[in-house]
């Protein structure tokens, strides 16, 4: 375990700069029971910053594997009319929510994959309401990590010592959350988003028509943008300008792609852990938006799986650039979670857009939405694609070509 200083520290930024609980506000902390010490932690600091009442919903990943195992797919397509209600409640009751990622990476490897789709989906589609609040920012959310021994040794499997290889990942966590003993992360985390600020600033001022991305690896991909789309990351604002940042850590500059508007090939450079599967080496060839063809060395399965999850999930919802020069991509640590690993490199997600990336967006209805190509979806996937040399041109409604990143790096 950190120390109290650090994991205090930690709790702390995940409270007033993650999720920046109001005074008297409900809090819903999601933790699996791998991370009981820091969920008491960020409990605590919480009530110190003014909650109301600090409601922990616990899960466990092992649990829930038995379930997929030895359930009928009737069964798993059963959701509870409490669970409904008890989530109906949290938003009545205006409550932010903070999550608190432990994976266990190749968990449910071999699980039936048609009963994770039926387990999966059921769930979405009867608490569809609850991402349509969480997604159009009606209150803050945020997600953090912390880590358990299965974790660490897939990150540092060259480590014989388990209690060595969870310190290490720990380290690595602080650090890519810009925690450390001799800092303020709060008044860091400010600065920082400031960073992010002026990058979204710049790209809006821009309002490109499309983008265009090139490797060696073999990506050659054009994205269309949606008009008045929205470059957004770091810290963002609920419906009622309350501030909060979603995810710690963050280094993105992240907006809305048309539906229908890319075309090309692109090849992701790092695993997707996709319900406790790691997908590697795969690429995807997409064809007025849609993706028309894929391969994938390993997993290929629980790659079709998400993208054929259900009509958007064939579709981007989100495209997002990061600087290959930045702390975790120069780390050199696969952290085989998406909440880590995405921070280190451009990344694309199937499935569903985020309203907020849209000018007035979070104000418009599903139809006017969907009339100016957003992507509806219950699944979003972010997949990593960055690398040193990728080049990013943008290219603006009158034919002008302005370069954003060279090197994998922006210029812009």
């Amino acid at each position: 375990m950190p120390t109290q200083t650090m994991l205090e520290k930690y709790a702390s930024l995940a409270v007033n700069i993650g999720a920046n609980v109001q005074k008297d506000q409900m809090v819903v902390v999601r933790s699996s029971t791998e991370s009981k010490d820091f969920a008491r932690a960020i409990t605590k600091e919480a009530y110190k910053a003014g909650a109301s009442k600090v409601h922990v919903q616990w899960g466990d990943d092992y649990v829930s594997r038995y379930g997929l195992d030895y359930q009928s797919e009737a069964t798993l397509s059963e959701v509870p009319k409490w669970l409904i209600d008890q989530t109906q409640h949290f938003i009545d009751e205006g409550a932010c929510f903070i999550s608190i990622t432990s994976p266990i990476p190749g968990l449910n490897s071999g699980v039936d994959p048609k009963k994770m789709q039926t387990a999966s989906q059921a769930r979405m589609k009867k608490l569809s309401f609850f991402q349509n609040h969480m997604m159009g920012n009606k209150t803050q959310w945020s997600i953090v990590g912390a880590p358990n021994p299965e974790w660490a040794n897939k990150v540092f499997p060259d480590e014989k010592d388990t209690d060595t290889a969870v310190e290490k990942l720990w380290d690595a966590i602080f650090e890519a959350c810009r925690v450390r003993e001799d800092n303020d992360p709060v008044a860091e985390w400010e600065q920082h988003n400031e960073t992010l600020s002026k990058h979204n600033r710049i790209l809006n001022d821009y309002q490109f028509d499309r983008l265009h991305f090139k490797n060696s690896l073999g990506t050659d991909i054009t994205i269309r943008l949606v008009d008045n789309h929205v470059w957004a990351g770091g810290n963002e604002h609920t419906t009622k300008g309350v501030e909060f940042n979603p995810n710690i850590p963050t280094e993105e500059t992240f907006t809305m792609p048309h539906k229908n508007g890319t075309e090309g090939k692109v090849v992701a450079t790092k695993p997707l852990n996709y319900q406790g599967n790691l997908i590697e080496d795969f690429w995807l060839v997409f064809k007025d938006g849609k993706v028309v063809d894929y391969d994938a060395k390993k997993e290929k399965e629980t790659l079709k799986n998400l993208i054929e999850y259900d009509e958007g999930s064939a579709y981007l919802g989100e495209i997002a650039l990061i600087s290959d020069d930045s702390p975790i991509s120069n780390s050199g640590i696969l952290f085989l979670n998406t909440l880590f690993d995405e921070n280190a490199s451009c990344h694309m997600a199937l499935g569903r857009a985020y309203p907020m990336n849209v000018k007035n967006g979070t104000e418009m209805s599903q139809e006017e939405l969907e009339k100016i190509g957003y992507n509806q979806s219950m699944a979003h996937s972010d997949f990593m694609f960055g690398s040193p040399d990728l080049e990013v041109t943008g290219i603006t409604k009158d034919g002008k070509e302005v370069k954003i990143f060279k090197d994998g790096n922006f210029v812009i």
